[in-house]
């Protein structure tokens, strides 16, 4: 069914990269007796409605619509969504982007960990993909209206201790009026199977509602291995009378998947190959061999599976979560222009991870803990190393809304706590076969059992001021963050165990260790001014905050002999500035802003010698200094008239300068002022042309170009991978047909990478010498078909 967007000419049409603007003709006047202001656009891509996003923004909004991510491959993840806005570098594992170890964020100067994700309101927390809450867990695309992404400058109302700036929303459809069942089925490449049911009751007296389920089984593009999703997500909505309203949420997303590993550029380049003889994009972790293959003879006496080779086996590389989500907002019409909200919410996180560990390196940890008198069993082979992690989040928000004259003055808060349980041990398999059945029975070694818990408090207050007959339009705020953190447990092995005189002795135990962060007074600033009709210029200025990325791998860190816990770190902050200007000129639709972003406290983990300890190395975190990056984004759409439609065009434009501003001052200074952040692109180019040329047929084929990028801190000669253009297409067909009960029969048909380009493209950097990374998967189609009952 066609969408329908209306939009007031003094209104911006903001084209980002989603896909191509779909207007099936041109711009067309409101009917006889309608709003003469009025210009309906229709299409079935549409990359920005003015309803959603983008009139009257004091900063750089860009957005993904329904329409868009209706046409994206199904079942693509929260992350891989934001790909071709502008000003976002995002590199995933695989054309949907589901393994979570192998997604990644720039924009700007931060990464993943400093973006702030909030879905219908409700902050997802911190991105890391072990005790955080990675958006991709809560959301289907087939659930979603629109995700708006601010890329420099959230808004202070916004609830987020982990963004420096940038923040995400995921805003989910409402339920539909009427009683109904969409179904949709995607079969793809490596057996990729997918199933979409949403089963919508209709308005029974005040309230609607509607439940979903996903079920989605892949192979792993790269090596064995599967991937398993289960996702709900229900909706309740109850009008409350006037303009009050009730919503009850609830995502449950039960995940199982393989890993794939890393790799390095020698085994990319094929100078070095797995035990199959596998390299470049192909190289992957390998099936279980039995010994008699060269290179996995035993390597202890009387121990069949002693050969470290065998840790590189893919069925000990798993991770499996269940995650559920719980969430009420109510939201109160008080009085003409006065209105309150709140929501509250809590998010149950389990699971765990699993890998392998060699012989000899259990039997090197065993027999000091054996010998410190710890509960520990002796290795028989591959080990079975098990990660738990778990915890619970809940918090709350509230916002009053009232308008006085020109102002219109927001207040609130936001409380949040989140508990997190990690564990890690090693245990025996059955008989030491790295297929064995895991033995939970038989400790190996122990080495970490901690509990952290965050508490977090934020209260914000902000005036937006319309004057000059509403042409300009100023926005005024501030917020105030308080971060109370607190780890117990064991850290790492150096808490149940040490060696002294060679022999292992209890370690220290366990340990507390606390930071605490405060400023209440992080201020906003911005300005919008229409310089016509059809064209607005703004201005914004922001500070922020943010909770040192990685706390509880911080905190977990012992010192070599010492019991001392680590000192806190200074929390990161950032300075936002931006300038722009959009415009509504007929045929081409386009904004540009040009950023410039100071970062101050970039926390990095940091590898160094031990005095005087040979080849013994420490691995600690630190504050690395400053950051500044400066450039320009630009989005634009072009309808030209004389095709009437037939074909249209996108293009996104970002230029990106981040570099260091300070040296790495750790036992010896690392040189990088002046260097380029790694996995930064300096240009990032995107666009696409959509033909439509019957109603029932829409098809589109998109680029996107990504610059060179370095895998280290110090920019090494060798460390950077070159920069690569990868294209994508589509095809929807069907326009409303319907057959019996069965109404809006569609298919669709994606093709990710379809030149099939074989490259580089994630890459996990380091501080000094080389990077690993991940090949960009090849050339993959999908098909879908959905209707509705």
């Amino acid at each position: 069914m066609r969408n329908i967007f209306r939009i007031r000419r003094s209104a911006l049409l903001l084209a980002c990269c989603a896909g191509a603007v779909s207007p099936n003709a041109a711009w067309a006047q409101a009917p006889e007796g309608g709003d003469a202001e009025t210009i309906t656009v229709t299409g079935r891509r549409i990359s920005q409605s003015s309803e959603a996003i983008g009139e009257d923004k004091i900063s750089n909004v860009v957005a993904v619509t329904r329409e868009a991510l209706l046409s994206a491959p199904s079942g693509i993840s929260g992350l891989k969504m934001l790909e071709q806005l502008p000003g976002f570098n995002v590199q995933t594992d695989g054309a949907l982007g589901l393994y979570e170890f192998g997604n990644s964020v720039q924009t700007r100067a931060f990464n993943l960990d400093q973006i702030g994700f909030v879905v219908d309101g409700i902050p997802t927390g911190r991105s890391d993909a072990f005790g955080g809450s990675p958006v991709f867990r809560y959301v289907d695309n087939e659930n979603l209206g629109v995700v708006e992404a601010a890329v420099g400058a959230g808004d202070v109302s916004l609830p987020s201790y982990s963004t420096l700036g940038p923040v995400v929303q995921y805003n989910s459809i409402a339920p539909q009026e009427e009683m109904g069942l969409f179904v949709s089925q995607s079969f793809g490449d490596f057996d990729m199977k997918r199933t979409f049911i949403r089963a919508s009751t209709g308005r029974i007296g005040p309230f609607k509602a509607y439940v979903s389920r996903t079920k989605l089984d892949s192979d792993l593009w790269r090596g064995p291995g599967s991937v398993d999703r289960e996702h709900w997500e229900a909706q309740v909505h109850a009008d409350l009378g006037g303009d009050s309203w009730a919503r009850f949420k609830f995502v449950s997303n039960d995940f199982f998947d393989y890993d794939s590993p890393t790799i390095t550029r020698a085994q990319y380049q094929c100078s070095a190959r797995n035990a199959l003889g596998q390299c470049g994009r192909d190289f992957a972790y390998i099936e279980n061999v039995p010994n008699t293959t060269p290179g996995f003879a035993p390597t202890a006496p009387g121990v069949y599976y002693s050969n470290a080779a065998y840790t590189a086996v893919y069925n000990l590389a798993i991770n499996v979560r269940k995650d559920k989500l719980y969430g009420a907002t109510v939201h109160a019409g008080i009085a003409d222009g006065v209105w309150a909200e709140s929501t509250i919410y809590w998010e149950d996180k389990d699971g765990y991870g699993v890998s392998p560990d060699s012989y000899s390196n259990s039997l090197g940890r065993y027999t000091p803990q054996s010998q410190a008198g710890l509960p520990v069993v002796a290795p028989k082979g591959v080990q079975y190393g098990l990660s738990g992690v778990g915890g619970d989040r809940y918090g709350i928000t509230g916002k009053l809304h009232w308008e006085a004259g020109n102002n219109a003055l927001e207040a609130g808060i936001w409380a949040e706590t989140d508990k997190y349980h990690r564990t890690q041990a090693r245990y025996n398999t059955m008989d030491g076969a790295p297929d064995g059945q895991p033995n939970l029975d038989e400790l190996v070694y122990l080495r970490r059992d901690y509990r952290s818990k965050r508490d977090t408090l934020q209260l914000f207050l902000k005036d937006t001021i319309k004057l000059a007959d509403e042409r300009l339009i100023l926005d005024i705020g501030f917020k105030g963050l308080m971060m109370d953190y607190v780890q117990r447990g064991y850290r790492d092995f150096d808490d149940y165990y040490r060696v002294v005189g060679g022999i292992g002795v209890p370690g220290w135990g366990p340990q507390a260790n606390t930071a605490h962060y405060r400023d209440m007074f992080l201020p906003m600033a911005g300005l919008l001014y229409k310089l016509d009709e059809r064209t607005q210029v703004f201005a914004s200025y922001a500070e922020n905050m943010a909770l040192p990325k990685g706390m509880d791998d911080i905190y977990s860190v012992t010192r070599p002999g010492s019991a001392a816990v680590v000192p806190q770190p200074a929390p990161e902050r950032s300075k936002n500035m931006e300038l722009g200007i959009r415009t509504n000129q007929g045929q081409l639709y386009a904004s540009l802003a040009a950023f410039y972003t100071k970062f101050a406290n970039r926390i990095q983990s940091i590898t160094t010698f031990l005095e005087g300890g040979g080849s013994a190395t420490e691995t600690f975190y630190q504050n690395v200094g400053r950051v500044r990056a400066y450039g320009v984004e630009f989005a634009g759409t072009y309808k030209p008239a004389f095709l009437d439609g037939l074909a249209y065009g996108n293009i996104n434009v970002t230029y990106n300068n981040a570099k260091f501003k300070d040296d790495i001052l750790a036992s010896t200074v690392i040189p990088i002022a002046g260097k380029f952040l790694p996995d930064s692109a300096k240009w990032i180019v995107s666009g696409g042309v959509t033909v439509e040329p019957a109603s029932w047929l829409v098809a589109n084929i998109s680029g996107k170009y990504t610059s060179r990028r370095w895998s280290t801190f110090t920019n090494a000669p060798g460390s950077s991978i070159p920069g690569f253009t990868v294209f994508s297409a589509y095809a929807d067909i069907g326009d409303g047909f319907s057959f019996g009960p069965v109404k809006s029969i569609k298919a669709r048909i994606n093709v990710d990478n379809i030149f099939d380009k074989d490259t580089l493209s994630y890459i996990s950097s380091s501080v000094t010498g080389d990077g690993s990374f991940r090949p960009l998967s090849p050339r993959t189609f999908q098909f879908t078909i959905s209707g509705e009952i």
